[in-house]
């Protein structure tokens, strides 16, 4: 895997399909309803029919994947739970007893749970292995992860995608499990947006103030040992595959590689909470137009979740004082994106009703 790669996959990106669009927004304009009068979920309706360059935009399978992946960092002792609970909670989603796997089968979508760095071997039929390494390498005292290491994480989530894809599916959420990786996503936050670790750090598992301090100690000296100042905000296309390899993990590398895949082969994907929006802020820096294929579920407790989100432009669909993580927003916010759908393909027309339409 190399730079060419992720070149070409990037470039392959194209904006949403605009007469799509205008379909859809004239559409629901004549629906019996005012004008504008649901608000989100038309604006929602317009994109979904903007991504499937189809009006109504197709429905089929979906899925929660759930990508995995554990942290050197955890050596800081920035997490309430020890790392051996990642692969405990890898093998609880693939038991079917997680909160993601009770939310998807609620949406009736399936849990498709993904090794991307688990810091231990699991041999179960129903996991996705795409083990890039055994956890990265503590962040703090040098770059998490190679270069190459990253792009092959990305590749590991765009193929994905395009299987899944070939499969049927035709809507993704997307979340992750790593004990440290809120650490990650917030050295990756202050290092693309230029916020100190202050605005980045929360309590993620739920550290007490003394561990809340060592994790905002741990980012600042991560973004100093790989000279991702604070403050400054690495920029382009080549500052996000940099910032990714040295602060990021391999869950939110493969997150972002089905970010990037979402505008490969043009699926939207319904993205989980801080750390799962952290890696689509790296997918977004990479191509300009992944932003437009992405759904933001809820907004987090984690106080660095709004400032991505806002920098990526998007408005979440839920506001519930979740941070779990799993995907479990992302699961519950997936009927949401259905009724959008929905509201397309079913609702009768002012004409079709024979309902007297708005004086002019």
């Amino acid at each position: 895997m190399d730079d060419k790669w992720l070149t070409r996959v990037c470039r392959s990106i194209e904006p949403l399909r605009e007469e799509a669009m205008a379909a859809a927004r004239e559409r629901l304009d004549s629906l019996t309803k005012p004008p504008g009068s649901l608000g989100a979920l038309e604006r929602l309706a317009e994109r979904l029919s903007g991504i499937a360059g189809a009006m109504p935009p197709p429905l089929g399978k979906k899925v929660v994947v759930v990508m995995a992946g554990d942290h050197g960092v955890c050596e800081e002792g920035v997490s309430a739970f020890p790392q051996a609970v990642t692969e405990q909670m890898v093998l609880n989603f693939l038991r079917g007893g997680a909160a993601v796997n009770v939310f998807a089968k609620h949406a009736g979508a399936d849990v498709v749970c993904v090794d991307m760095g688990v810091a231990a071997t699991i041999d179960h039929p129903g996991l996705v292995a795409s083990k890039i390494a055994p956890g990265t390498a503590n962040m703090t005292k040098g770059p998490a992860m190679t270069r190459e290491q990253a792009l092959s994480a990305l590749s590991a989530g765009v193929e994905l995608v395009g299987r899944l894809a070939g499969d049927g599916v035709r809507l993704i959420a997307v979340g992750e499990m790593g004990i440290g990786n809120s650490t990650a996503a917030a050295a990756v936050t202050s290092a693309l947006l230029g916020v100190p670790p202050e605005a980045s750090v929360g309590r993620g598992t739920g550290v007490d103030d003394a561990g809340l301090a060592r994790k905002r100690d741990a980012v600042a000296r991560a973004l100093a040992a790989n000279g991702l100042a604070a403050g400054a905000g690495a920029s382009g296309p080549e500052g996000a595959l940099e910032t990714l390899a040295k602060v990021g993990g391999f869950e939110l590398a493969g997150i972002a590689g089905v970010c990037l895949g979402a505008g490969v082969y043009r699926v939207p994907v319904v993205v989980d909470g801080y750390i799962s929006t952290a890696a689509a802020l790296v997918a977004s820096r990479l191509s300009p137009h992944v932003a437009s294929y992405l759904i933001a579920s809820h907004r987090s407790e984690e106080p660095g979740h709004g400032v991505v989100l806002d920098a990526l432009g998007l408005e979440p669909m839920l506001e519930l004082g979740m941070r779990l993580g799993e995907g479990t927003g992302a699961a519950l916010s997936l009927r949401i994106v259905e009724a959008a759908v929905d509201v397309l393909g079913s609702m009768a027309t002012f004409a079709s009703a024979g309902v007297s339409g708005k004086l002019e």
